[in-house]
């Protein structure tokens, strides 16, 4: 892990925001997105959190907070005395919509934990660590490392292979009005899939690293085709059947559901096709409530390796 500290006793942190499944690669691939969860933060008398950015109010409370929950366990774990702290945020990551808040949280909590607890792990144990917890490794590996990753558990150790996403492509991130829980959309999935649907999910992904290895435009449409998770989440991502025959069209390279969703993710192949490509998604989704759509970049670096500036602002509320 770089050295991402302040003045002494201060730690920063910039996370990125990741995108998972990317169709057919579920639980198993993911990329990172240039939108952030930056934290500052140094020891303190108690817990404080100042908060600014998206979802503000939920991420200023102490009480039931995932970083610091993740935080005190992982001292209390380490028979350590806990390290209470002011923490300062600025969140651009929209909470329960598929962008990998909850990897950046724990990843946060985790590198946090190690600083001020003084564990001495390597950066491959706090990755190791925040996968286990969130039970699948795509969304923490994009997270830590950046680029288009792929992963996969040997136990509780998670073996990688990353790329740098083609330069010209962009990320379009349609967000919906009301998020969804990440639960509630695996609730969705059944407990086992026919020979045909796992056949066609594995020669979908044969080829999804190799389209952003590759910049193959021509093969992500088909790299995206998912049948193990979309076709069981559409009933509660709206949005999703809408936007799957976009692929192909206006610029638009591949569609699929970002993480659980209920957000989705539309990849064009350059800056130009953007806004064809907007105009595409807003006319598929008339009659549903007005999205949000985020353009974005693939980002080839992760927090591990991001430096970051000192924070201002937000909204602080305090505990014992």
């Amino acid at each position: 892990m770089s050295d991402k500290r302040g003045s002494a006793g201060t730690l920063r942190l910039r996370l990125p925001a990741t995108s998972a499944n990317l169709g057919a690669g579920f639980d198993a691939a993911a990329v990172a997105l240039d939108f952030f969860l930056e934290i500052e933060a140094e020891p303190a008398r108690e817990f404080s959190i100042v908060a600014s950015g998206r979802d503000r109010e939920r991420c200023s409370h102490v009480d039931n907070n995932l970083i610091i929950g993740i935080y005190r366990r992982l001292f209390r774990e380490s028979r350590k005395p806990v390290v209470p702290l002011t923490i300062r945020m600025v969140n651009d990551i929209p909470l329960g919509m598929g962008c990998g808040s909850s990897a950046a949280g724990r990843l946060a909590a985790i590198a946090l934990a190690v600083h001020f607890g003084n564990l001495g792990w390597s950066s491959e144990r706090i990755m190791d660590e925040a996968c286990v917890l969130e039970g699948h490794p795509d969304n923490a590996v994009a997270c830590w490392l950046g680029g288009f990753v792929t992963a996969a558990f040997e136990g509780n150790k998670v073996h990688v292979a990353q790329v740098v996403p083609p330069a010209d492509w962009r990320a379009i991130v349609v967000l919906p009005t009301e998020p969804l829980a990440t639960s509630q959309a695996r609730a969705m999935l059944p407990e086992s899939y026919s020979r045909a649907d796992a056949v066609a999910n594995i020669q979908s992904v044969a080829l999804l690293g190799l389209a952003f290895a590759q910049a193959r435009t021509d093969l992500l449409r088909i790299a995206m085709r998912d049948s193990i998770h979309q076709p069981y989440r559409s009933a509660i991502c709206p949005q999703l059947a809408r936007l799957l025959p976009l692929s192909g069209k206006h610029g638009i390279l591949g569609v699929a559901l970002s993480g659980a969703g209920p957000s989705v993710l539309v990849i064009t192949g350059s800056e130009l096709s953007v806004v064809e490509a907007s105009a595409a998604i807003r006319d598929a989704l008339a009659g549903l409530p007005a999205p949000e759509l985020l353009v974005c970049r693939f980002l080839p670096t992760g927090a591990s390796q991001l430096a970051v500036a000192p924070l201002v602002s937000g909204q602080v509320r305090t505990a014992d």
